[in-house]
C-alpha cells in the first residue's frame, strides 16, 4: 500500500480526532474513559493550531485519503547546552498496516525534521515498558534505550 507523510493541516481535525481513540484502545482505555469526540476534536485543534501551537504532528494517509497513522512532537529547550530536541510524544500507525516500513519512514521524516532545524541537536522519545513491541520496533531501527533518565508523571489535576 501507498502511503504519504505529510505534516497535520486543519482540516485533518476531525479524522485525527477519530484516531486519537483509537490509539487510546490500544493503550487500552476503557469506553467509560474514553473522552467524547467533540471535546477530542477542540482540543486536538487547539493544540496543533492554536495561539501558539503546543504541538506539531506528521500524518500518515493512506491512497484512499484515510489517516492510518501519525506522529505527533513538540520541539523543547533546552537540550544539550543551549540546543533544543524534537520530543516525539507519539508514533502510532495502524495495526494493518504495521511492519511495512511506515513507522521507519515516521522516524526518518522525524530525523529530518530535527536536521533541517538549526540549533536542534536530537530527538527524542519514550517507550512504555508494557509493550514489548516499541522497543523491539527501534532496536529493529538501530537505536538503543538511552541509560540515565527516570520519568516521573504526576497528573495536573485538570481532567
Amino acid at each position: 500500500m501507498n502511503v504519504t507523510i505529510r505534516p497535520a493541516e486543519k482540516r485533518d481535525v476531525p479524522a485525527m480526532a477519530e484516531l486519537i481513540e483509537e490509539i487510546e484502545r490500544y493503550y487500552g482505555t476503557t469506553d467509560a474513559d474514553i473522552q467524547p469526540l467533540d471535546e477530542r476534536r477542540v482540543q486536538v485543534e487547539e493544540a496543533l493550531f492554536g495561539s501558539p501551537p503546543l504541538a506539531s504532528a506528521l500524518l500518515v494517509e493512506d491512497d484512499t485519503g484515510d489517516i492510518v497513522g501519525l506522529a505527533a512532537y513538540s520541539f523543547l529547550w533546552p537540550a544539550a547546552g543551549s540546543t533544543h530536541s524534537l520530543f516525539l510524544k507519539e508514533l502510532y500507525v495502524r495495526g494493518t498496516l504495521r511492519r511495512q516500513g511506515i513507522g521507519a519512514r515516521l522516524m526518518a521524516e522525524l530525523r529530518a525534521l530535527a536536521a533541517a532545524r538549526p540549533g536542534c541537536s536530537r530527538v527524542e522519545w519514550m517507550a512504555d515498558r508494557d509493550n514489548p513491541g516499541a522497543p523491539a520496533f527501534y532496536e529493529a531501527l538501530g537505536f538503543t534505550e538511552s541509560d540515565g533518565k527516570i520519568v516521573y508523571r504526576v497528573d495536573s489535576g485538570n481532567a
